[in-house]
């Protein structure tokens, strides 16, 4: 399986009489490079122009390659091209028109004047604005750049790539129009402020890369003042995922939830909602473990949310670091930092243990290195086998909460999301390195929206009931 993790093109002009294509591949592959397209562009008797296609694990070997070919003889290179900044180039999304505009009479129906008694509609019932404008189906993205993927707090102008991808992951997978918004402040009341104003035209929010502690308040807060879906993805699509694959794993290796330890290693925003998640799936035996070891309720914190945290989690007041409290646990499932776990600790646990590795992109311990002593092993990676990927989950989460116009996204939808993305893999299809659909299933997001629509309308936050 590829792990590539960069594509560029490189345009070379040859001499046909100096250069030999050979020594050209030789020097790809024997530079990290794997030559996966050859186009020719033009074609004479003496030259040749063309395009490679070449896949690199690193920067580097992209830079080594271009060097060595420099070199060689009767080899002169006319351009390179990163393909993933051309995909980038002018950005990722566009909007574009449900109606023609053709002539004046079109014009005067979707603007003036015509457009002023949708106007008045509105404003004697603003419900309307759902049957009438794009808030029925749009969702705005957003972030204050401060936790973004891996690379932490950057500027709002950087955070707009992953944001647009965002938008695009919703309308590919859910038809769902989403708007990358990314604020130029980090205060959570300026932020609160901002998106309240925004609530006229969008029917969901999708809170996303905002760092622990002002997450929280932030989506608290929100849900609780507005009446649409608040959802913080990087909570709550990490903890939906995570319980779908776990709940299969457990399938598997034949054991109830309600029995199992579990160990939650990094106790910030995601590591809090999968707990939530695991205690709201019937979990009664949770143990959280962070830079100051197993938390338990005899200890008091400093950092937000943790005595609440320690209040709910390990029953039997276990203490210590990692290596002590993971004996006899059933289930690791890491958020935290690459290299926490060791062969060591996963010797110490149960009978048929689970590992769930998702720091990223490196994770708890290596898929290789677990392999040998875990039954069932998944990562936050889609080079591996049991991808924990959020996008299994957001867009089948708000095409349900839009479709039934429901007030929030509760608990109970999420549950009953996870049990959706859990029940798209039948029993019988369950294996060791597929307790996780794809997100390519194109059953996963109908399945979702239709659970997520059953829980709004049994818990009383769905607004209609649709067809």
């Amino acid at each position: 399986m590829s792990k590539a993790s960069m594509s560029f093109i490189l345009r070379l002009k040859i001499d046909k009489r100096t250069a030999s294509f050979g020594k050209i591949a030789t020097v790809i592959s024997s530079s990290g490079g794997d030559l996966v397209a050859i186009d020719v562009i033009k074609e004479n008797k003496q030259t040749t122009v063309r395009d490679l296609s070449i896949n690199v694990d690193q920067k580097d070997a992209q830079n080594l390659i271009i060097n060595k070919l420099r070199k060689l003889e009767g080899i002169s290179i006319q351009h390179t091209t990163d393909r993933t900044f051309l995909a980038h180039s002018g950005g990722k999304i566009h909007v574009v028109p449900k109606v023609k505009i053709d002539n004046r009479d079109d014009m005067s129906r979707v603007y003036t004047p015509e457009v002023a008694r949708v106007c008045e509609a509105i404003d004697q019932d603003v419900e309307r604005a759902h049957e009438y404008t794009i808030k029925k189906n749009a969702v705005a993205v957003i972030s204050d750049g401060t936790a973004v993927l891996g690379l932490g707090k950057i500027k709002p102008e950087a955070a707009m790539p992953v944001m647009e991808g965002k938008a695009m992951l919703f309308k590919q997978f859910a038809d769902i129009d989403a708007y990358p918004i990314c604020l130029d402040t980090q205060d959570p009341e300026e932020i609160i402020t901002i998106v309240k104003a925004l609530r006229p035209t969008f029917g969901g929010i999708n809170l996303e890369d905002i760092a622990s502690p002002n997450c929280f308040s932030i989506e608290q807060r929100l849900k609780k003042e507005l009446n649409i879906p608040v959802f913080h993805d990087d909570q709550h699509g990490t903890a939906i995922v995570a319980l779908a694959g776990l709940l299969n794993a457990l399938t598997l290796v034949s054991k109830p939830i309600e029995t199992c330890k579990i160990i939650v290693c990094g106790i910030g925003a995601a590591g809090m909602a999968i707990t939530n998640m695991l205690i709201k799936a019937g979990a009664t035996n949770v143990i959280g473990v962070d830079v100051e070891g197993a938390l338990h309720c005899r200890k008091k914190y400093e950092r937000p949310g943790w005595n609440e945290f320690a209040n709910k989690t390990n029953p039997n007041n276990e203490e210590g670091e990692l290596c002590e409290v993971i004996k006899d646990a059933d289930v690791f499932i890491g958020v935290s930092a690459p290299g926490l776990l060791t062969q060591a600790d996963i010797k110490q646990m149960a009978k048929s243990p689970i590992v769930f590795a998702l720091a990223n992109p490196n994770p708890e311990i290596q898929p290789e290195e677990a392999k040998p002593y875990a039954a069932v092993i998944a990562t936050g990676r889609s080079d591996y086998p049991n991808q924990v990927n959020n996008v299994l989950c957001f867009p089948g989460i708000f095409r349900g909460a839009l479709d039934c116009r429901a007030k929030e996204i509760n608990d109970e939808m999420k549950l009953a999301a996870a049990k959706a993305i859990a029940s798209t893999i039948q029993e019988d299809e369950l294996d060791a390195e597929y307790i996780i659909p794809s997100v390519f299933n194109r059953e996963v997001v109908p399945s979702i929206r239709q659970a997520v629509i059953n829980a709004a309308i049994t818990t009383g936050v769905a607004q209609i009931e649709p067809d």
